[in-house]
């Protein structure tokens, strides 16, 4: 297990609300705190000064929050995605703030962030700004597949870490079907309740296995998107997996990624499970 969490900064406060994020997160669950900067070519003279004094802020931030927590920093050199890919490697969790400058603009909607969460070794967690209200519950989207089992794991160790309470959702889709074939009604109607059944049942384990954390569930049948979006409204950290079957197809690079990343204002957990947990 990695011992380290790393933050990616550069000055932005979006990357400040990060390193803030990943600070804490680093003491609640007893892990040091690596910073890093990716120090692009910029066309002024002044730009490894700008790098290294965004690095030596982000460090004095951390310090300063947490005290008890190693922190390291390094400034590296290079393409922003790559050696953010790469530090993912060896981390626990990479956190990146939301929208940044140089490297890191466009994060979220851009092809900065998408890529590295999409190909990161481990979760990601995208912070957009300081936490104003703390609502004690992490919410996690949960289909029964291979990758949302790594992010029901991850979420379970955020809600112990937190004492908060953990929320699973999970939604289902209803079929189209032609407005004429009313024979299909019941088979419908009784497909949805075996679907909410299995996902009730899926989550008792979980209940059994971590007594000490306190896991209510809900099934609801709507779409994924909306789901998240209104559970992450009460909820200190939205975590989802980076690929998944049923309500939470494609969670990653589809929908259902892009709609919680664009509709929430808490951080979310990108989870790709690493490379010896992957199903």
């Amino acid at each position: 297990m990695a011992s380290h969490i790393t933050v990616g900064v550069d000055g932005s406060a979006p990357a400040t609300a990060a390193v803030e994020w990943a600070a804490l997160d680093a003491q609640r669950r007893e892990l040091a705190l690596r910073i890093v900067h990716v120090c692009e070519q910029r066309p002024h003279s002044d730009g490894l000064e700008y790098c290294t004094g965004a690095l030596e802020a982000a460090a004095d931030r951390a310090r300063g929050l947490t005290g008890d927590v190693k922190v390291t920093t390094e400034l590296l050199s290079g393409n922003v995605i790559k050696d953010l890919i790469a530090e993912s490697e060896s981390a626990d969790s990479l956190v990146l703030g939301s929208r940044g400058l140089g490297g890191f603009a466009g994060m979220v909607v851009g092809s900065v962030g998408l890529a590295v969460a999409g190909h990161a070794a481990g979760p990601v967690v995208i912070v957009r700004a300081p936490a104003v209200v703390r609502y004690g519950t992490v919410v996690v989207g949960y289909d029964g597949s291979g990758y949302s089992e790594a992010a029901m794991a991850c979420a379970v160790e955020q809600a112990r870490a937190r004492k908060a309470r953990l929320h699973v959702v999970f939604a289902w889709r209803v079929p189209m079907f032609s407005p004429y074939a009313v024979a299909y009604n019941s088979l419908i109607e009784a497909a949805m309740q075996d679907a909410m059944r299995a996902a009730r049942e899926r989550v008792e384990p979980w209940r059994v296995g971590n007594p000490d954390v306190d896991i209510s569930d809900e099934q609801r049948c709507a779409h994924p998107v909306t789901a998240l979006i209104e559970a992450a409204r009460s909820a200190d950290l939205v975590v989802v997996g980076s690929r998944g079957m049923g309500g939470l197809a494609s969670a990653l690079l589809g929908s259902v990624s892009h709609g919680v990343l664009h509709h929430t204002t808490c951080p979310v957990a990108i989870v790709r499970p690493h490379a010896e947990e992957t199903p």
